[in-house]
């Protein structure tokens, strides 16, 4: 059947990479050969497609039930690990389920049963509860970031969903950290552990204190970034509160910026993420939820707006920068009489007195109302702002296609233009509405 004709070299080829790194490798090589295997590696070093091109060989075509179940801490991560399987282009049924997606929509995908199923513990165990879905054929099992679910409470759910799948033969668990255990009921007995969290990166990144002289760390952060100049770089804060407090700061400052917590809607969660990935932001606003599972590029710096309570999520922050065999910084900001915690004492401080003056945000993001199941590419989407939006190649930015929907980077001096020229025009004999994202 043509959804097992894909070799890894096919999917490759499609994503565009032509050669795993030595983890990638290993994780393929031992999840074919053992039934139980623990995946631990730094954030950004690809576990994702270290343990979907084995999972893939293990799909039957023929087989019309759910046979891999991917449990994952978070919606983002669920999102992501969707979108890799269908650009992998091997036709099988994917869908992925959370908290905050509409239920309706679950129920009406979930009819047509798809081979490959990814879910929050929340929401899969709701779906479990109401058997809408055979669970017999669940064969292949896969934890991803198991102990950031076991963190945020998820431990009930997940022992619930475990006990009612009776035929895994295959666990796969994954993470970017070793303090956490692995519970009993995992059934995780005599594992591979591929442990890739020792080496090299740790030596790459480079820590640096930077002094507030006053209470309200707002203006040295701004000279901070005037410092670094025209870099992306994510800003972690510990609350919601403190995200709007910069943002306001920011938007004073004419710093062009996305936000992203938990009390976001998952919508604007997603539109904040497609606008620091394609270059409308230049900085993400974040909590602790932006260190680890969201896909968005290497950074070359982050800074610490508040330190986290514990030295886990500092070091996972940390992992946001600094991957593999890249160089980054990590900034710590501090005002002068706040004291600092043990493992952060005798860090430098930086020098931040030369300043850069920062350039304007060059592009802006469009919202295009129509996707995938549209039927309509990246290549359908160009052709229409190239010939009936008059842009040049180089004015065209990054596209990045949904199943319903698609936003595009255009400059900021031609959005208006574009919306008022281009809104209510037809792709692929669908109308698309075209407005700012």
């Amino acid at each position: 059947m043509a959804t097992t004709m894909k070799t890894q070299e096919d999917i490759l080829a499609k994503l565009n990479i032509y050669e795993l790194n030595e983890m990638q490798q290993k994780a393929i090589s031992t999840i074919d050969e053992t039934a139980n295997t623990v995946i631990l590696s730094p954030t950004g070093t690809g576990k994702t497609l270290g343990f979907l091109l084995p999972t893939l060989k293990l799909i039957e075509p023929d087989n019309k039930e759910i046979q891999a179940l991917i449990l994952v801490p978070s919606r983002e991560l669920a999102i992501q690990i969707e979108q890799v399987i269908r650009e992998m282009g091997t036709g099988l049924k994917v869908n992925a389920v959370y908290g905050g997606r509409s239920m309706a929509k679950d129920k009406i995908e979930l009819k047509h049963t798809p081979s490959i199923l990814i879910g929050t513990p929340g929401r899969i165990s709701d779906h479990f509860a109401n058997d809408r879905f055979s669970k017999d054929s669940i064969k292949t099992l896969i934890l991803d970031e198991f102990d950031k679910s076991l963190e945020v409470g998820f431990e009930y759910e997940m022992r619930g969903i475990i006990n009612q799948l009776p035929n895994i033969s295959k666990r796969i668990l994954t993470s970017a950290t070793q303090e956490a255990e692995i519970p009993e009921f995992v059934r995780l007995n005599n594992p591979t552990i591929l442990n890739y969290l020792t080496g090299k990166k740790s030596r790459q990144l480079t820590l640096k204190t930077v002094v507030s002289p006053i209470k309200n760390k707002n203006q040295t952060l701004v000279e901070l970034l005037k410092h670094i100049g025209n870099q992306q770089g994510i800003i972690f804060c510990n609350l919601k509160d403190s995200i709007n407090h910069v943002s306001e700061f920011l938007t004073k400052n004419k710093i062009a910026h996305s936000c992203f917590s938990g009390g976001m809607e998952q919508r604007d969660r997603e539109r904040s993420l497609i606008k620091f990935r394609n270059g409308t932001s230049q900085v993400l606003i974040a909590t602790d939820l932006a260190a680890r599972g969201i896909d968005i590029p290497e950074m070359k710096y982050i800074i610490h707006y508040e330190l986290p309570e514990r030295v886990e999520e500092f070091t996972h922050r940390n992992g946001r920068t600094a991957r593999v065999n890249a160089k980054g910084t990590a900034y710590i900001l501090k005002w002068q009489k706040e004291s600092l915690p043990e493992f952060l004492k005798n860090i430098p401080n930086a020098d931040i007195s030369q300043k850069e003056k920062l350039k304007p945000n060059y592009w802006e993001t469009l919202f295009i109302s129509g996707g995938r199941k549209d039927k309509i590419s990246k290549g359908d989407i160009a052709g229409l702002f190239f010939k009936k939006g008059n842009l040049t190649k180089d004015q065209l930015g990054v596209i990045e296609l949904k199943q319903d929907c698609a936003f595009i980077s255009v400059p900021i001096s031609e959005a208006k233009k574009l919306i008022e020229e281009l809104n209510n025009t037809r792709l692929k004999n669908k109308k698309v509405r075209i407005t700012l994202a």
